[in-house]
């Protein structure tokens, strides 16, 4: 049950925030060994911050007519990843690659990237200025994120601030993303779940998707508020120590 609430707590956090969930609850489930985190677990995760993406954003979604222009670019800016991640998935690219050294230098290097981005200036807001252009040059950066330890959520805000987007803006772009992402990633996995052996969805689950999607409705609704006053320097100093302690840890 506690390890259910702490990978719940680390997806709801990580997903959302430029800090990669991926690599956050792989270090954790490895360091603290823990033993529930399987395909239906991480499933369960997945769908919980989907719902709470989708809840947050229900308005702009409910007036799909009114937006069918930027849902269409949110789109074709996830096509990318999703057609790259789906065969490096299935390849066992990804898998092999997953390791501690990889998602240590990843965390300091796009750490840094984040950094730079940051210093652009602020001109740009999504209803203006998030053109076709925009939308491929961000959904293009955002095949990275299939890298361990880089953050979608990041490397999508990272884009989006090289592009002069203003913060909030380039918050908003990277959380509407996740939506065909996460809604792919779910759908993937529930895939993955029915056809497997060991096919199985418990009161475990059930907690882990409520958790996850607390989490997450909390963390995007706080993460916006926060970026209208203060820059990202935060999550890159958190970055950066991160990844030195686990660079650290795998050379040492």
């Amino acid at each position: 049950m506690i390890e259910i609430l702490i990978l719940s707590l680390v997806q709801g956090i990580t997903e959302f925030l430029p800090i990669s969930s991926s690599s956050h609850l792989i270090l954790i489930s490895d360091f603290l060994d823990f033993k529930n985190q399987n395909l239906s677990i991480d499933v369960s995760l997945h769908i919980g911050s989907f719902i709470a993406v989708l809840l947050y954003f229900y308005k702009d979604i409910l007036n799909f007519f009114d937006n069918k222009i930027l849902f269409f670019k949110i789109f074709i800016s996830s096509i990318p990843l999703m057609i790259i991640g789906f065969f490096l998935v299935e390849t066992g690219f990804v898998e092999k690659i997953r390791n501690l050294k990889v998602i240590a230098w990843t965390t300091v290097i796009f750490g840094f990237l984040l950094f730079l981005s940051d210093k652009f200036k602020l001109e740009k807001n999504i209803e203006k200025n998030f053109t076709m252009k925009s939308a491929i040059f961000i959904g293009l950066f955002q095949v990275l994120s299939l890298i361990p330890g880089v953050s979608r959520s990041g490397i999508a805000i990272t884009a989006s601030r090289l592009l002069n987007f203003k913060r909030v803006d380039a918050a908003k772009i990277s959380f509407l993303l996740s939506i065909p992402i996460l809604g792919a990633v779910s759908l993937f996995g529930l895939k993955n779940l029915i056809f497997s052996e060991n096919s199985y969805f418990t009161v475990s689950n059930l907690i882990a998707i409520f958790f996850s999607f607390l989490t997450s409705l909390i963390t995007i609704k706080y993460f916006l508020i926060y970026i209208k006053k203060f820059n990202l320097n935060i999550f890159v100093y958190y970055r950066i120590l991160l990844g030195l302690i686990l660079l650290a840890i795998a050379y040492l």
